[in-house]
């Protein structure tokens, strides 16, 4: 399945958020690859961040990811650099873009 999210990062953090995906822990790309994601990318437009996520299970990556110490942290860390966050709890599992067109 594919997951598209919609966050915003503060205009005046636009240079830190960038900076901090530039150095993504190791140990955090390797956590979202165990907890299923087969890609992940971010694009940026102004201050609207566009997510797409590929996984089978959204909501048990969700579920893996919120028990993981290294995702809480770099959560935490995001949430200090955005006006809309998405927190990657359970609860967000239905928080996707819905799909209004798709090349047949």
């Amino acid at each position: 399945m594919r997951v598209a999210l919609h966050t915003k990062v503060r205009a005046d953090r636009i240079a830190d958020y960038e900076a901090a995906h530039r150095e993504v822990p190791a140990e955090l790309t390797a956590a979202i690859r165990a907890a299923g994601a087969r890609s992940r990318a971010i694009w940026r437009s102004g201050t609207d961040l566009f997510h797409l996520l590929e996984c089978e299970d959204y909501a048990a990556l969700l579920a893996e990811l919120e028990k993981l110490t290294v995702n809480v942290a770099w959560q935490a860390h995001m949430a200090e650099l955005l006006d809309v966050v998405h927190d990657y709890s359970g609860e967000d599992a239905e928080a996707g873009l819905p799909v209004v067109w798709e090349l047949p």
